[in-house]
């Protein structure tokens, strides 16, 4: 049986990783197996690859690349795979940083990044992108990149993942802050009803 993916999209501190382990909490409970990726990020930064306002289209590259090859392996052994953080969450990234310089992104790179990320985030069974609420207050986190706390910067990026989404027609589901109870319910009833079908 093919494993099912679930996509979950959104600018920093918005809850990503939290319904993500709801969900993946709720679908365990059922049998399913589960796996979740993530941190890439995280990984391309200590690899040495700039982050946040200081993206390139190479850590993008690099970030959309491993991302893909993480759910391919997650599928490997697990029923559902969990995306928390998509390839589009990295060209955003890389859009909002562009910006933020006062650049331009180039053509030709901007061009490839959009076709990896589209040829790395195949039609998930369920895609959540959560809304950023500027009025909900960013919980302090020492040691976090100076960029993580730039309220500009995070709603840039938030701005751009949406348009993104909207410009390539990627089916998902917006998940507004005081949304998300409803979203695990959503997705859960999704993936269960997706998986006993093709049982």
């Amino acid at each position: 049986m093919t494993p099912l993916r679930l996509c979950i999209a959104g600018t920093h501190s918005t809850g990503k990783t939290t319904l993500a382990r709801r969900i993946e909490m709720e679908l365990r409970a059922t049998g399913i197996t589960v796996a979740r990726t993530g941190g890439f990020a995280k990984r391309a930064a200590q690899l040495g690859f700039p982050k946040m306002t200081r993206h390139t289209d190479r850590s993008t590259a690099w970030i959309i690349h491993a991302t893909a090859n993480a759910a391919l392996e997650a599928e490997l052994t697990a029923d559902v795979v969990i995306v928390d953080r998509t390839p589009f969450d990295a060209l955003a990234y890389y859009l909002a940083a562009v910006r933020h310089r006062g650049e331009h992104p180039d053509p030709e790179a901007l061009s490839r990044l959009t076709a990896l990320a589209q040829l790395a985030c195949p039609r998930p069974q369920v895609f959540l992108a959560t809304l950023l609420d500027p009025a909900m207050p960013l919980a302090e986190h020492p040691g976090k990149d100076p960029d993580w706390a730039d309220s500009e910067f995070r709603e840039a990026v938030d701005e751009q993942l949406h348009r993104a989404l909207s410009a390539y027609a990627v089916p998902h589901v917006p998940v507004p802050s005081d949304g998300h109870a409803a979203a695990v319910e959503l997705a859960v009833e999704t993936i269960t009803a997706s998986w006993a079908a093709a049982a």
